[in-house]
């Protein structure tokens, strides 16, 4: 598969990603009973797997890897803090405010990362 091939998944990946959880943030703001779904818990597992999946074939592809090139680093520590929020937000904030908040920065975190990618800057200036 070529370069831009992988490239072209990986973004349509990164989209897949953002919209579904910005989706189940909306859910758990409206306290819909659709975010205790089977699929809705396990769809974001298989789309995250073959992000992550891409942007290693990416990344190998390149030649170019996190700790080597800044922005990659840059991208890599977003996505852990990230990660840290969207299961704040979703799963285990105790309390409302605390989930939305934490939902707030992971959509912004999130916005930073897909920034980075773009300009492949870390501090987007």
């Amino acid at each position: 598969m070529s370069y831009l091939a992988v490239k072209h998944l990986h973004m349509t990946f990164v989209a897949m990603s953002g919209l579904f959880f910005a989706t189940r943030g909306l859910w758990m703001l409206l306290d819909s009973a659709l975010l205790q779904q089977r699929w809705v818990k396990i769809l974001p597992h298989i789309v995250d797997t073959l992000l992550l999946a891409s942007a290693f074939a990416l990344a190998w592809m390149s030649g170019q890897y996190p700790f080597a090139q800044g922005w990659l680093t840059a991208k890599v520590l977003g996505l852990v803090l990230y990660i840290a929020l969207g299961t704040i937000a979703l799963k285990r904030g105790k309390t409302k405010p605390v989930r939305i908040a934490a939902f707030i920065a992971a959509l912004l975190v999130f916005a930073y990362i897909v920034g980075v990618a773009v300009t492949r800057q870390p501090t987007l200036f």
